[in-house]
Parts: structure tokens; C-alpha cells; sequence
């Protein structure tokens, strides 16, 4: 592509989430600089996804919008210093976009350049072989590359890149020293390469030449992406309602408390607050003199660890998403996501996974459609230490027969394995009131008309309007449809439009016609489906 619209920055942001996630343990293993460190990766995956969610959640209506939209989110949910640094890295594409409608090589020449001045101005004492010196490098190479066109200088800035991040270690002796190359500028190529690969459409990525290293000992009880181990405490919070003077004094104040401070903005009224430090008090107040700080963190490195191992109060818990059956769920012992109040964004879902404060989480999806979202939230929650899997389930009766069978007493693989074996032995079946037009396998359907569908195709089609008897007849007509195949017993789950009675009607017609099935129905009151149905 010669140009970059919203959608492409869109495109972009997704791929940099799954390429940070892709490579963030070995960004990880390589990060001893100054001191072993363990957590760079991370805090990248852990911005870029802040500001992944950002923009899934702002109107896209210009290029300049969504850019903006991403360094808002990063600065936001910025983790450590790298965090901050890839904020203000998006915060200058943003800032040379807002007057032009797309981004073309010129625009983006532009903004490489903003980025080099907003990420170098963030570190209070910037130094050679780090991010900055790859990122300078990509910018220096978008500035003199002797094309304007998007693909040439994209991929000017991404060798460039690569270059300066194999010269890293001849710029610090402890990378050198180690055989590796430096963790953040080893991110920023991820980012660089995944940005000439959308625009591109070919896979670019640089390999890292230098050896891994193990964990060290001092990586399992120090988590410090950067500074001198004098200081024991990571301080971050977000301030505003604050001016550039006030700012500026903040500054000064914090590099007498401590190192690796960052008090960097996003150009507006929001400003990121970062210090290493003792003097946890000193290091907040002098945020409440500047303005109104919030969403204050304060980390203790030793303590980090045993913080990861002590933030899990059970060992099990079951999460299933679904559109109405709150009770019945939760009468189970299950945690649960309500689509029929909440909007599945990653966000909202990752809360519902960390809210249950378990090691291992097993999500059961009662609805396919929630899958793209429920994969970002359950990356987050993985990079973040929780043990996440998902039990295929299309359906709240195959979420409720994976239930069924749940054990805490099993090995929480095992058990993951016998939910997924009795999910995937239940037939889903479900009669709802079409609301659109349509083509389906059985013929043409029309706003109004009641659908019975299998293992979500449309298998059945009344014409409408929906009235009792017709629903009564066609939640039959479907259960026999299900039971052609065999089985030995029918879950029913009855939704907010299923007349009363239903459930006696499909009871009676199961004893005469099918006598050696058991029938079982619950009240869900679910808005989508009149009713689901199970064979198990």
C-alpha cells in the first residue's frame, strides 16, 4: 500500500499485539540491562495491548484519530520504561498526521522524526545502545531515504533499525558482555518490522543473532527494567489538571528522589509519571503539588515475585460468557460474563478473568461471536502470569454440559480435557425470531419468521409472525430433528420471548415420541434465542 487509512493503523495495532506476544519471552530473556531484568517484553505487550484497546473503543473516522486514540491508550496503561517510551513513539506519528487525511512516506518520514524527539526528551538521562539509538536510526534512514513512497520508507527505517540494533552491543559493554542485544530496541524492531509488513503484505522479520540467556539468579527476585539497584520502589501515575511549568518542577523534584524518571504527555492534558525511588511519600506528593495524580502503582522489586504468587487466592475457577442464564450459572459455581449487559470488549472480558483471583481459569464461550475479543483479553491475562485456556463451547447448553462434568479435584489439565470431551459430545440446537432477511441452506427467510437451527445452521424456517402455537410446534419439530442422530438427554434453556408452557409441551412430545430420553429445562431469559437446546 502507498498510503495508511484508520483501517490500516487498525491492522497495524493488532499486529504489533500478536508480534509483541509472539516475541516477548525471548525480548524477555534477553534484558540484562543494567540488571537482569526479565519484564521488558512484557511491559511492551502490556502498552501496546492498553493502546490496542484504546482504539477498539474510539471512533476511527480519520487516520489521525486512530493514531491518536493508540498513544493515548499507551501512555494510559504505559509499564515501565519501555512502556513509556512506545507511548510517546506513537504519540509523534500522531502528532505530524492530525492535518492529512492518510498516511503517505513523507507523513511518516515526519513522524519517525517526532517520535525520535518525543522518546529521547522522556528519558532523563538517555543513553547509547539502548531503544533510542535504534529508533534515531530508523529515523535518520526515513529521513534521507531517496523515496517518498510509504513502502520504501518503511522498510528504509525497519533495516535501519536492525542495523542499529545489532550495533547495541558494541555501544554498552554489559550487552557485549552478555551476547545480547538490547531488549527495547529489540521491541521497537518488532513494532518497525510488523508496520513495513501491513504496508508491505510481506513478512519482514530480523532475527536476533545474539545468544539467549537463561534467567539469572537475580532475575528472580529483582523485576527493574532499569536504574541502580540502589532504589527499592517503582512509583507511576497518571496526572492532569497540571501545566508545563508545574511539569517541569515535577521533573526536577523527582530526579532528586530517585533515577529512571519519565514525566511525559500526550500533547493535551494527560501526563505519565515514572521515578525509581525510596521515598515512595516524596515521589506522590510532588505529584499532588504538580495536579491531581491517579491510578497510583507502587512496586516493590524484591517483592514482585512473591506479589505474582500471592495475587492468586484459589487455585480453580470457570468463567463462561453468555447472553442471559446468569443463575443458572453461577448456581454452579461458575463466574460469570453477561453479553446481555455488557459489551465484550477485551477489556470488560479480561476484567471478568483476573476478577476471579485464580491461577488456573478455563473461559466456556456461550456465543462464537466473541471470540476475536475474548483471544485479546486471555493474551493479556496470560502475559500477565494467570493460566488461561478456553473449552470450545458455541452454545450456553454445551457451556452448561462442559459444567457438568467440571471436577477441581482433577489436574486442571485433565479437567480442561473432560469439559471439552462433553462439550463437544452435546449437539447445540436453538429457535429464534429472524430479524433481517435472508438466504439460508433451507430457503429465503424473512424478518419475523421463526428459524430452528443445528449446530448454528438454519434448519428449519416457519413463516411469521411468532405465536405460540407456532413456536410450541417448531421447538418440537427441532428437538426431533436433534434426536434423528440419538441421545439420551435434552437440555432445554428457555429465553425471554419462550411462552409459557413450552417447556411442558417439549416434555410431553419427548415422552410419547422419544420415551427413553429425559427432558430437563432451566428458565435462562435470554434476548437472543427463544430457546437453546441440548442432546446429549
Amino acid at each position: 500500500m502507498q498510503v495508511m487509512d484508520a483501517v490500516a493503523v487498525r491492522r497495524w495495532a493488532d499486529a504489533c499485539v500478536r508480534s509483541l506476544d509472539a516475541n516477548r519471552e525471548s525480548i524477555d530473556q534477553i534484558n540484562v540491562f543494567p540488571v537482569p531484568d526479565g519484564d521488558t517484553g512484557t511491559n511492551l505487550l502490556h502498552t501496546m495491548q492498553s493502546a490496542l484497546d484504546a482504539l477498539l473503543r474510539s471512533p476511527m473516522s480519520t487516520v489521525g484519530d486512530a493514531l491518536s486514540a493508540l498513544a493515548r491508550g499507551a501512555l494510559a496503561g504505559a509499564r515501565g520504561n519501555s512502556g513509556v517510551i512506545l507511548s510517546q513513539v506513537l504519540r509523534g506519528l500522531a502528532e505530524t498526521v492530525q492535518e492529512v487525511s492518510l498516511v503517505t512516506g513523507s507523513a511518516l518520514r515526519k513522524g519517525l522524526h517526532r517520535a525520535d524527539e518525543l522518546a529521547t526528551a522522556a528519558v532523563s538521562k538517555p543513553v547509547p545502545g539502548t531503544v533510542l539509538s535504534v529508533l534515531h536510526a530508523a529515523s535518520e534512514a526515513a529521513r534521507d531515504c531517496d523515496s517518498d513512497e510509504l513502502d520504501d520508507v518503511v522498510m528504509a527505517a525497519s533495516r535501519a533499525g536492525a542495523v542499529a540494533l545489532a550495533d547495541t552491543p558494541r555501544q554498552l559493554a554489559v550487552l557485549a558482555k552478555a551476547g545480547v542485544v538490547d531488549a527495547g530496541g529489540r521491541g521497537l524492531v518488532v513494532l518497525l518490522d510488523t508496520l513495513a509488513a501491513v504496508i508491505t503484505g510481506q513478512t519482514v522479520e530480523t532475527p536476533i543473532d545474539a545468544p539467549l540467556l537463561p534467567r539469572t539468579p537475580e532475575s528472580l527476585t529483582t523485576e527493574r527494567e532499569s536504574g541502580s539497584s540502589e532504589f527499592e520502589y517503582e512509583v507511576m501515575y497518571l496526572i492532569d489538571g497540571t501545566s508545563e511549568e508545574l511539569v517541569g518542577e515535577l521533573r526536577g523534584t523527582l530526579n532528586g528522589l530517585g533515577d529512571c524518571v519519565s514525566v511525559v504527555g500526550d500533547g493535551v492534558s494527560l501526563w505519565t509519571v515514572h521515578v525509581h525511588c525510596n521515598d515512595i511519600g516524596a515521589a506522590i506528593e510532588a505529584g499532588v503539588r504538580a495536579g491531581r495524580p491517579h491510578r497510583i502503582t507502587v512496586a516493590r522489586f524484591a517483592d514482585q515475585i512473591a506479589a505474582q504468587a500471592s495475587r492468586f487466592v484459589r487455585d480453580r475457577a470457570i468463567v463462561v460468557v453468555v447472553s442471559g442464564a446468569v443463575e443458572l450459572f453461577r448456581a454452579e459455581g461458575a463466574t460469570v460474563f453477561d453479553l446481555a449487559s455488557s459489551s465484550a470488549t477485551p477489556t470488560d472480558l479480561l476484567s471478568a478473568i483476573v476478577s476471579t483471583r485464580a491461577r488456573h481459569v478455563a473461559v466456556l464461550p456461550g456465543d462464537p461471536d466473541i471470540r476475536e475479543a475474548l483471544d485479546e483479553a486471555i493474551a493479556y491475562a496470560q502475559a500477565a502470569g494467570q493460566d488461561v485456556v478456553v473449552v470450545p463451547t458455541f452454545s450456553p447448553v454445551q457451556a452448561l454440559a462442559a459444567l457438568a462434568v467440571h471436577d477441581s479435584s482433577r489436574r486442571a489439565g485433565d479437567d480442561v480435557v473432560a469439559m471439552a470431551e462433553a462439550a463437544a459430545a452435546t449437539r447445540r440446537g436453538e429457535l429464534s425470531i429472524a430479524a433481517d432477511e435472508a438466504i439460508t441452506w433451507v430457503g429465503r427467510c424473512q424478518p419475523g419468521d421463526l428459524l430452528g437451527m443445528l449446530d448454528g445452521e438454519v434448519v428449519l424456517i416457519e413463516p411469521g409472525p411468532a405465536v405460540p402455537e407456532s413456536l410450541m410446534d417448531l421447538a418440537c419439530r427441532l428437538v426431533d430433528r436433534m434426536l434423528a442422530g440419538g441421545g439420551e438427554l435434552v437440555t432445554v434453556i428457555l429465553g425471554a420471548d419462550a411462552p409459557d408452557g413450552l417447556a411442558d409441551v417439549v416434555e410431553d412430545h419427548v415422552r410419547v415420541t422419544h420415551p427413553e430420553v429425559e427432558v430437563t429445562a432451566y428458565p435462562g431469559g435470554q434476548p437472543d434465542a427463544v430457546i437453546f437446546v441440548g442432546v446429549e
